[in-house]
C-alpha cells in the first residue's frame, strides 16, 4: 500500500488517507453563498476517496473578499449541507479562511502599507490604505468568527491562508509590508499580527477541529520572504498552535504562477475576464506582465527545511500529479499530500493509487482550469 493511503492524524482529527484536495477557487458561489453545485464537488471528492476536501477562500469578512463571487463566511453561508455532504462519503472537509488585504476589486482595498492596487485598478480601486489598530483588532475577530461558524457547521479542519500575497502574507513579506510601527520592520513586527489572528483561530476551535496554514517557501519575487525567514514563520505558527503546515509559495498580484507553474494562458484568461478593461490590459500587457515558470514539483526539496524544523505534520503541495512524485514527497518527510489539478484532471486519483502501482495524472500543467475558474472549476481537457 502507498503511504499516502495510509490513515493520518492531524491534531485532534484522523483522516482516512493523507491526500487531501487543496483549495482552488471553485467559482461555484455566486452572492458568497454555498450552492448545491459548490456542494456536490466536494461531496464527489469524498466519494472519490480523498481524505480530506478544502473549500477554497472564506472570506472572513465581506471587504476581505477580492471579487463578489467568493464565498462570504457569516451565519448566511450555507457551510452545514456540505459538510453534511462530505461526512455522507466517509471524507473530511476544510474551510480555508482568507482575507485579501489590498488585493481587491470588490471592496476598498486596506493592506499593511499605502500602495498601488494593479489588480483593482480596470474596477476603480487602484489605491490600497493602510489598514489601522482598529482594522487589525476588526479582522482578528473576524477569523477567529469565521473558524467558529466553520466548526459549528461540521467541518474538521480550517486552513488559515498565510500565503499567496493575501492579508496575512502581506504582512510576513517585506516587499509588501513597508509599516514603520510594531507591525513592520523586523520578521518579529512583520509576524506579530499574523500571529494574533493564528492564535484567536486556535482558540476559537478548541480541541473541536484542526487547524492549518497555508504559508509561502518564498515570494517569488525580489525583496520578498525567502528561505530562513520562512522557516522562522512556520516554527513561529506551530508555537501559536497550528496543528499543520501547508507550504507552498508566490505572490498572487505579483507572481501567481510560481506556485502553479507551467502554461500560462493568456487569451483565455483575458477572454474568461468579466472586466473589459481587464481583459484588454491581459491581451495587451499580459506577456510583461505574467512571468511564466516552467512546470516541476517546486516545492518539495525547498520545503526540506520546515520539515526538519517543526514536530507538527508538514503538507506537501505543488506539482503532485502521480504516485512517484507522492513517493518523493513522502521520503522527504511529507506527512500529508495537496492535490489540485490533478484530481480535477482524475478524479479518480485516489482509487487508482488502490488498485495500480503506478499512477500518472493526465494532467499536462495547461492551466485552462485556472483561466476558467469562475465559470466553475474544472479539468477543461478532460472533463466529463
Amino acid at each position: 500500500m502507498h503511504a499516502a493511503l495510509t490513515p493520518g492524524s492531524v491534531g485532534p482529527v484522523v483522516l482516512r488517507n493523507r491526500i487531501i484536495k487543496t483549495a482552488t477557487f471553485e467559482g461555484m458561489t455566486p452572492g458568497g453563498r454555498v450552492t448545491p453545485a459548490l456542494i456536490a464537488h466536494h461531496a464527489a471528492m469524498a466519494e472519490h476517496g480523498i481524505g480530506l476536501t478544502t473549500v477554497a477562500y472564506g472570506a472572513v469578512e465581506d471587504g476581505g473578499r477580492t471579487f463578489p463571487k467568493q464565498l462570504l463566511v457569516d451565519q448566511h453561508a450555507g457551510l452545514a449541507p456540505l459538510a453534511d455532504a462530505v461526512h455522507a462519503h466517509g471524507g473530511a472537509v476544510s474551510l480555508q479562511l482568507a482575507h485579501c488585504g489590498g488585493f481587491s476589486r470588490h471592496a476598498i482595498p486596506k493592506g499593511p502599507s499605502a500602495g498601488w492596487n494593479a489588480y483593482g485598478t480596470a474596477s476603480g480601486k487602484p489605491w490600497i490604505r493602510a489598514l489601522n489598530p482598529g482594522d487589525l483588532e476588526r479582522i482578528e475577530g473576524a477569523f477567529a468568527t469565521a473558524a467558529t461558524l466553520a466548526v459549528d457547521a461540521g467541518f474538521d479542519t480550517v486552513e488559515v491562508h498565510v500565503g499567496h500575497g493575501y492579508l496575512l502574507s502581506q504582512f510576513l513579506s517585506p516587499l509588501l509590508n513597508r509599516r514603520r510601527d510594531e507591525y513592520g520592520g523586523s520578521l518579529a513586527n512583520r509576524l506579530r499580527f499574523p500571529l494574533r489572528v493564528v492564535e484567536a483561530v486556535v482558540e476559537a476551535v478548541g480541541d473541536r477541529a484542526a487547524v492549518l496554514a497555508k504559508i509561502n517557501l518564498s515570494d517569488g519575487k525580489e525583496g520578498g520572504l525567502e528561505g530562513l525567514e520562512a522557516v522562522e514563520v512556520a516554527v513561529a505558527l506551530e508555537k501559536a498552535g497550528v496543528h499543520a503546515l501547508v507550504t507552498s509559495g508566490g505572490l498572487v498580484q505579483r507572481s501567481a504562477f510560481f506556485l502553479m507553474r507551467g502554461d500560462v494562458p493568456l487569451a483565455a484568461m483575458a477572454r474568461a475576464d468579466e472586466s473589459r478593461l481587464q481583459s484588454v490590459a491581459l491581451r495587451a500587457f499580459g506577456s510583461v506582465l505574467v512571468k511564466p515558470f516552467p512546470w516541476s514539483a517546486g516545492f518539495i526539496e525547498p520545503g526540506r527545511s520546515v520539515v526538519d524544523a517543526v514536530d507538527i505534520p508538514v503538507v506537501a503541495l505543488g506539482g503532485l500529479d502521480s504516485s512517484a512524485t507522492l513517493q518523493r514527497a513522502h521520503e522527504a518527510g511529507y506527512a500529508f499530500f495537496a492535490l489540485g489539478r490533478s484530481l480535477l484532471a482524475d478524479p479518480d486519483f485516489v482509487r487508482r493509487l488502490e488498485n495500480e502501482e503506478a499512477v500518472v495524472s493526465r494532467c499536462d500543467h495547461c492551466n485552462l482550469c485556472v483561466a476558467e475558474m469562475d465559470q466553475g472549476v474544472r479539468c477543461v481537457r478532460f472533463a466529463r
